[in-house]
């Protein structure tokens, strides 16, 4: 069974840096294109970064691009988000997501392209 788990959340003030984790089980993730998304209170979810089965193509919301960094290491079955530069709009419960479809920039920032979702991850970005 397809399983997702996100850690390394927590409560950052604005300036600071938290890299999230994304650990996959049950199957081998570079058969997978990976995304991280958000949902803040009262909005919708949406598309943070992604990256390819390879991680050699990678994609940024504008919002994040250049503060936030995507890796991973199918070796060890993870997926980072680095995030730097922290701001408050940026608290939210991030999740990571898979599909096993072939990467597409135009399509892998899209909720709805992803049909494997851990639990996510609590970011609160305050002084």
């Amino acid at each position: 069974q397809l399983q997702l788990v996100e850690s390394g959340g927590g409560l950052v003030q604005p300036g600071g840096s938290l890299r999230l984790s994304c650990a996959a089980s049950g199957f081998t993730l570079d058969y997978y294109a990976i995304g991280w998304f958000r949902q803040a209170p009262g909005k919708e979810r949406e598309g943070v970064s992604c990256i390819s089965r390879s991680g050699g193509s990678t994609n940024y919301a504008d919002t994040v691009k250049g503060r936030f960094t995507i890796s991973r290491d199918n070796a060890k079955n993870m997926v980072y988000l680095q995030m730097n530069s922290l701001k408050s709009e940026d608290t939210a419960v991030y999740y990571c997501a898979a599909d096993g479809g072939p990467y597409s920039a135009s399509y892998c920032l899209i909720p709805a392209s992803f049909g494997s979702w851990g639990q996510g991850t609590q970011v609160t970005v305050s002084s």
